[in-house]
């Protein structure tokens, strides 16, 4: 199964994402994997930052494919809106997903006290992610819908008091039960 964790940044993807993947005893890919080489030797939005995701992605995507069939993939992203970009993004998770089934979507929220002092977090300079929390102010004030809200198995869900394995593990029973 393909289990893809869709929410603005700070809300807890990754770290979900790991207790997810332990849980399951999957594997994770974590967007920040995938765009670290991009923010490292391109310039952000640019074509050759574009071209460079695009290539590790599809290195990513054929490893995915080459893991045993039963092995849960759990996936991080933040897709939302619309545009071109972000649609070429969506289908190709859904691409990999038509040979993984099912495709879950989860979409991850939080408030926004909490998502302002997540956010803030030092250990997010690791990863090369955002950490103003204006981000997180204008993501939920000015919310445009995550990908993903025609998927068959979509769960919203909000993770405002709960630790990340208590979202992990609501996670990993509500995916099971999408393979029946």
């Amino acid at each position: 199964m393909i289990i893809v964790l869709n929410g603005y940044p700070g809300v807890g993807k990754l770290t979900i994402g790991r207790a997810l993947a332990q849980t399951l005893q999957g594997r994770l890919l974590d967007i920040h994997t995938v765009y670290n080489v991009a923010f490292a030797l391109t310039e952000f939005k640019s074509p050759a930052f574009r071209d460079a995701v695009e290539r590790v992605e599809s290195i990513a995507h054929e490893l995915i494919l080459k893991r045993p069939a039963g092995e849960p993939i759990v996936l991080t992203t933040v897709l939302a809106g619309q545009s071109d970009w972000g649609d070429a993004e969506w289908n190709k998770m859904v691409a990999l997903a038509t040979d993984r089934p099912p495709f879950c979507v989860v979409h991850v929220h939080c408030d926004l006290a909490e998502n302002e002092r997540r956010i803030q977090s030092p250990e997010r300079d690791i990863k090369h992610k955002p950490r103003d929390p204006d981000m997180a102010r204008r993501n939920q004030t000015e919310a445009k819908p995550l990908y993903g809200l025609d998927a068959q198995h979509l769960l919203q869900l909000d993770v405002t008091k709960q630790t990340p394995q208590d979202a992990a593990d609501q996670i990993a029973r509500w995916a099971v039960r999408q393979q029946d």
